[in-house]
């Protein structure tokens, strides 16, 4: 966020949009899906980047204006928003991908538990990163699209780390890079104020075809829910940050 952002109330948050000279291809619920085969995506690294910014009212960047001007060292601090408590949170939305592999294999990736996953061998997918107050890079997961024919199926989902629910109060985007053709883009629009996970879109592999399909489904629970939601049938237990 630049350092004007939070001064005017209202402006609006920017993201990463990748190579300004290409298109983005706008995922929405009446056009869902895209073939990654048909957009010459094939080859490289798959790049999938959740990127935020916290919802504000007017009201709220008021106050944020006035009390910033009092106190400057207040524009270096991460960005908070009210709870439905009483209590003031940081919001951290972590980026996960639950994946099965051709030969049965099942698994995640997320920075709970320290689950990076490895871009070279199985499960050809890897977290770069964890980014907890939701800063211009955000977080990154690559897949290793060579290959492909290893891999049968993917679900990226955001899920808020051991906080109070406030999908509501952000503006959440994931985007896709492929090594060739136009970015990918889906945005989690819908207001949920109760939720803790959203399941944002799938990969298929359907016939050696590579199908991006928006999900945008938003759960109460954790990963164990968005599990029973897609049928991967993995166990789950109490997860951790590493502190470093």
């Amino acid at each position: 966020m630049g350092f004007f952002d939070g001064l005017w109330p209202g402006r609006a948050a920017q993201f990463d949009s990748g190579n300004a000279a290409s298109s983005a291809v706008v995922l929405s619920k009446r056009n869902a899906t895209v073939s990654l085969n048909k957009q010459g995506a094939l080859s490289g690294n798959l790049r999938v980047n959740l990127s935020w910014r916290m919802r504000t009212s007017d009201i709220e960047g008021r106050s944020r204006q006035s009390g910033r001007l009092r106190r400057p060292l207040q524009l270096f601090k991460p960005e908070v928003v009210q709870a439905h408590t009483q209590g003031v949170v940081n919001v951290d939305l972590d980026l996960g991908c639950m994946y099965e592999l051709m030969d049965g294999t099942k698994g995640v990736v997320q920075p709970l538990g320290s689950l990076i996953g490895d871009l070279n061998g199985p499960p050809y997918v890897r977290l770069s990163g964890d980014d907890r107050f939701g800063a211009p890079s955000g977080e990154t997961v690559y897949v290793n699209l060579d290959q492909r024919d290893k891999i049968k199926r993917l679900l990226f989902f955001v899920y808020i780390y051991d906080r109070t629910p406030a999908f509501d109060r952000t503006h959440a985007k994931i985007t896709l890079y492929p090594g060739h053709g136009p970015r990918i883009e889906s945005e989690l629009d819908e207001r949920a104020p109760q939720a803790r996970s959203c399941a944002v879109f799938t990969v298929e592999n359907i016939k050696d075809e590579l199908i991006v399909r928006r999900e945008v489904k938003f759960v109460y629970g954790f990963q164990s829910e968005l599990d029973r939601l897609y049928g991967y049938g993995m166990q789950w237990g109490r997860g951790y940050k590493s502190r470093t």
